[in-house]
């Protein structure tokens, strides 16, 4: 997926078989379609992922070759092609970022709605229906405890303000400091509800900051990073990527993960502006959104679907595993890429107004 997300491979049971049993076929009749489409899908096991849930099908139903280049999307690449008229690829893994980033400069394609299912365009979570992006996955940030710390009956942290409490829950914490910092979880700490997080108040954010900042061991920055404090025990409690969480407890570590208060994002799919085969596609895109792809697609990554009828189709205890699920909805919040794309005073956007004053504030 795009540069945004950190690779988490999941181990979960299923296999290939049963992605493979799901019926390819459309529930709507649409006669072969002659053509061909050029598809980045991000490279490693996602992007093996897209040709099983996504290419094959595809070329199966519709008679379009595709051609899937197993590479990443950046913004500089976009740009690019765009920019010199010479658009080689017809849809791309985007991050909302990214999106608004390429959206304002008029780098993509608006999305066809028109040719969606209105059953399946229902189902789908409105944040990942944008003008110019269909989001298909879904992960999150989210509270993780080390249960022999924290064991089952015992008081356990549940909220961000508990996370904050280290009277209460003494223990050691970690907290992310480069790749999605932790304003929102500050904000909810500070007791700013969840519905009032956006606009960012950044000098409450960072005075809240303030209180936990002697109390973490480490600020992590890469997943892999996270990953082997919760895997080694060096920390108790921890703001980790849920898929990260995830492979450890498959694997047998002692941490559970927390869902309330969790951060959502997404990534998805944009067409770049001139791109050789538009209608094709659109078409692709729409395809990648039904939920019988995204649960096949769900089955071999541990991502959420966007499309909440995929849920059906995904077995419960598996389903239970992603940050989308139905239940888990209503208690979490969802990063906002507008406000962060936003351009204020000065001329720069508030991510980098916020990172600047992250750099500052490490160093006080």
């Amino acid at each position: 997926m795009s540069v945004s997300i950190n690779r988490r491979r999941f181990i979960h049971g299923a296999s290939a078989i049963a992605v493979g049993a799901m019926s390819y076929q459309s529930r709507r009749a649409a006669a072969q379609s002659p053509g061909e489409i050029r598809v980045l899908l991000n490279g490693g096991e996602y992007g093996k992922a897209c040709i099983e849930a996504y290419v094959k099908p595809f070329e199966a139903e519709t008679g379009i070759k595709v051609t899937p280049i197993t590479e990443e999307a950046s913004m500089a690449k976009l740009e690019l092609m765009v920019s010199t008229n010479s658009v080689s690829v017809d849809v791309i893994p985007i991050g909302p970022s990214t999106q608004m980033q390429a959206e304002k400069k008029g780098y993509l394609e608006k999305i066809d709605y028109s040719i969606y299912d209105k059953n399946e365009l229902d189902a789908m979570l409105d944040f990942a229906k944008t003008p110019y992006s269909v989001g298909s996955i879904v992960y999150a940030l989210c509270m993780v405890y080390n249960t022999e710390k924290f064991p089952s009956g015992q008081p356990r942290p549940t909220t961000w303000a508990e996370f904050w409490d280290v009277t209460k829950y003494p223990g050691v914490r970690t907290l992310p400091g480069l790749v999605a910092l932790p304003l929102e979880e500050a904000l909810l700490a500070d007791g700013v509800p969840a519905d009032a997080i956006y606009p960012l108040d950044i000098d409450r954010a960072f005075a809240s900051l303030d209180k936990i900042k002697p109390h973490i061991r480490k600020w992590w920055e890469t997943g892999s990073e996270l990953q082997q404090m919760l895997h080694d025990k060096a920390v108790d409690l921890a703001n980790s990527y849920d898929g990260r969480a995830t492979v450890l407890i498959d694997e047998g570590a002692p941490i559970e993960i927390n869902r309330n208060q969790q951060k959502m994002t997404w990534e998805g799919w944009s067409i770049p502006k001139g791109c050789p085969n538009l209608e094709n596609a659109q078409r692709f895109i729409e395809f990648i959104t039904r939920a019988d792809r995204q649960a096949a697609f769900a089955l071999l990554m541990p991502y959420g679907p966007t499309n909440r009828n995929a849920y059906k189709l995904v077995p419960e205890n598996i389903g239970r595993k992603f940050a989308s699920h139905p239940d888990y909805l209503a208690s979490s919040i969802t990063l906002d890429p507008k406000w962060y794309a936003e351009v204020g005073s000065g001329g720069i956007t508030n991510s980098d107004r916020v990172n600047q004053r992250w750099n500052e504030w490490l160093l006080q």
